[in-house]
Protein backbone atom coordinates (compact mmCIF):
# COMPACT_ATOMS: atom_id res chain seq x y z
CA UNK A 1 0.00 0.00 0.00
CA UNK A 2 1.19 3.57 -0.87
CA UNK A 3 1.45 5.85 2.27
CA UNK A 4 0.00 9.47 1.21
CA UNK A 5 1.55 12.57 2.68
CA UNK A 6 0.95 16.49 2.81
CA UNK A 7 3.90 19.31 1.92
CA UNK A 8 2.88 23.31 0.86
CA UNK A 9 5.00 25.55 -0.97
CA UNK A 10 4.63 29.15 -0.04
CA UNK A 11 5.33 31.73 -2.86
CA UNK A 12 5.24 35.86 -2.79
CA UNK A 13 3.84 36.65 -5.46
CA UNK A 14 4.51 40.88 -4.45
CA UNK A 15 8.29 40.57 -4.82
CA UNK A 16 8.16 37.15 -7.38
CA UNK A 17 10.08 34.86 -5.12
CA UNK A 18 9.42 32.05 -2.79
CA UNK A 19 8.42 32.82 0.86
CA UNK A 20 11.46 31.88 3.28
CA UNK A 21 11.32 32.14 6.90
CA UNK A 22 7.46 31.89 7.15
CA UNK A 23 6.26 29.60 10.00
CA UNK A 24 3.67 26.98 9.14
CA UNK A 25 1.20 25.14 12.04
CA UNK A 26 -0.59 22.47 11.60
CA UNK A 27 -3.62 21.28 13.19
CA UNK A 28 -6.22 18.17 12.97
CA UNK A 29 -9.50 18.82 13.54
CA UNK A 30 -11.79 16.63 15.65
CA UNK A 31 -14.77 17.25 17.93
CA UNK A 32 -12.99 18.24 21.24
CA UNK A 33 -11.46 20.85 18.77
CA UNK A 34 -8.21 21.25 17.41
CA UNK A 35 -4.62 18.82 17.87
CA UNK A 36 -1.61 20.27 17.11
CA UNK A 37 0.81 18.05 14.99
CA UNK A 38 3.50 19.83 13.34
CA UNK A 39 4.94 23.70 13.22
CA UNK A 40 7.82 23.52 10.80
CA UNK A 41 9.41 27.07 8.98
CA UNK A 42 9.74 27.54 5.04
CA UNK A 43 13.17 26.95 3.66
CA UNK A 44 14.60 29.19 0.96
CA UNK A 45 12.79 27.53 -2.07
CA UNK A 46 9.24 28.63 0.20
CA UNK A 47 8.71 24.63 1.22
CA UNK A 48 9.28 22.91 3.93
CA UNK A 49 12.80 20.67 4.18
CA UNK A 50 10.18 17.50 4.46
CA UNK A 51 6.79 16.37 4.66
CA UNK A 52 4.51 18.54 6.97
CA UNK A 53 2.32 15.17 7.82
CA UNK A 54 4.51 12.63 7.33
CA UNK A 55 3.67 9.33 5.86
CA UNK A 56 3.41 7.20 9.29
CA UNK A 57 1.16 10.04 10.25
CA UNK A 58 -0.94 10.62 7.66
CA UNK A 59 -4.54 9.51 7.69
CA UNK A 60 -8.12 10.86 6.39
CA UNK A 61 -9.90 13.45 8.26
CA UNK A 62 -9.99 17.87 8.72
CA UNK A 63 -6.90 19.67 9.06
CA UNK A 64 -5.89 23.55 9.10
CA UNK A 65 -2.68 24.79 8.17
CA UNK A 66 -2.24 28.47 9.60
CA UNK A 67 0.40 30.61 7.49
CA UNK A 68 1.96 33.34 9.87
CA UNK A 69 2.21 35.49 6.67
CA UNK A 70 2.16 38.92 8.92
CA UNK A 71 5.03 37.88 10.49
CA UNK A 72 6.87 36.92 7.12
CA UNK A 73 5.55 39.95 5.28
CA UNK A 74 6.92 42.45 8.34
CA UNK A 75 10.28 40.54 7.92
CA UNK A 76 10.67 41.48 4.26
CA UNK A 77 10.25 45.06 4.58
CA UNK A 78 6.36 44.89 2.97
CA UNK A 79 4.64 48.69 3.65
CA UNK A 80 4.08 48.67 7.42
CA UNK A 81 0.44 48.49 8.50
CA UNK A 82 -0.79 48.29 11.79
CA UNK A 83 -2.49 46.01 12.31
CA UNK A 84 -1.74 44.02 9.02
CA UNK A 85 -4.40 43.54 6.75
CA UNK A 86 -3.36 39.69 6.26
CA UNK A 87 -1.89 38.25 9.73
CA UNK A 88 -2.19 34.44 10.45
CA UNK A 89 -3.86 32.74 6.74
CA UNK A 90 -5.97 29.50 8.03
CA UNK A 91 -6.77 27.27 5.56
CA UNK A 92 -8.95 24.29 6.39
CA UNK A 93 -9.24 20.91 4.23
CA UNK A 94 -10.07 17.79 4.53
CA UNK A 95 -8.38 14.49 3.63
CA UNK A 96 -9.90 11.55 1.94
CA UNK A 97 -7.52 9.29 0.11
CA UNK A 98 -4.54 8.44 3.25
CA UNK A 99 -2.68 6.68 0.08
CA UNK A 100 -2.30 9.76 -1.80
CA UNK A 101 -0.22 12.65 -1.81
CA UNK A 102 -1.69 16.21 -0.87
CA UNK A 103 0.09 19.24 -2.00
CA UNK A 104 -1.84 22.74 -0.44
CA UNK A 105 0.35 25.57 -1.60
CA UNK A 106 -0.04 29.95 -1.24
CA UNK A 107 0.32 32.44 -3.62
CA UNK A 108 0.69 35.11 -0.95
CA UNK A 109 0.95 38.88 -1.12
CA UNK A 110 0.05 41.77 1.32
CA UNK A 111 -3.20 42.19 0.48
CA UNK A 112 -4.29 38.85 -0.89
CA UNK A 113 -4.12 35.20 -1.11
CA UNK A 114 -4.96 32.11 -3.34
CA UNK A 115 -4.34 28.45 -2.88
CA UNK A 116 -5.43 25.31 -4.25
CA UNK A 117 -4.81 21.65 -4.42
CA UNK A 118 -1.53 20.87 -5.88
CA UNK A 119 0.06 17.40 -6.73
Amino acid sequence: MVEGYLTTHVLDTARGCPAAGMVVELFRLTAEGRVALARMVTNADGRTDGPILPKGDFVAGRYELIFHAGDYLDSTGAAPESPRFLDQIPIRFGISDDSAHYHVPLLLSPFGYSTYRGS
